[in-house]
């Protein structure tokens, strides 16, 4: 055993990491390396070739996978029918960074429009069922501005702002 100190969080990691779940990962893995330019780190397997563990990263994020496996309690969002979880994607060009995506097999949700907030922003589902917002920033906005365009986005005049 070393005596040498471990850090608690590894150098290339960050505070939070998701770990998603889904029907048939070792295959999702292979869409994310395609759909949006991952880099497969590792997978353990199972002996039935099942993903225990496997890590992608993502630009400077990593992401945990995991197969399925609904006697554990560890079910993906197509046996959920849904997910209340999007994962966002901060990319340099959200337009060719979706028509990726859409090109590799993901479903268009909506495509990238200049949104109020100072982003372009567009959304996709893999055929995994996990939600992902791709965007660029475009513009700084106060949270004033963001506000108004909030009010005028959801019909309403002005707009105040809560704190």
């Amino acid at each position: 055993m070393s005596t040498q100190a471990v850090k608690r969080i590894p150098e290339d990691m960050h505070t939070v990491t998701p770990h998603i779940v889904c029907a048939d990962a070792v295959s999702a893995i292979d869409f994310y390396v395609k759909a949006f330019g991952a880099t497969d780190t590792g997978k353990m397997l199972a002996p039935n070739g099942k993903l225990i563990h496997g890590m992608i990263r993502i630009g400077d994020s990593a992401i945990m996978l995991a197969e399925e496996t609904p006697e554990w309690g560890s079910i993906g969002p197509l046996t959920l029918k849904g997910s209340p979880v999007t994962l966002h994607l901060y990319v340099q060009d959200a337009d060719a960074a979706f028509k990726r995506a859409v090109d590799a097999g993901a479903t268009a949700v909506m495509p990238p429009s200049d949104m109020f907030w100072g982003d372009r922003y567009g959304v996709v589902k893999d055929p995994y069922g996990h939600s992902w917002s791709i965007a660029h920033h475009v513009r700084d906005m106060t949270m004033e501005e963001m506000q108004e365009g909030a009010a005028k986005a959801c019909g309403e005049p002005g707009g105040k702002q809560e704190t």
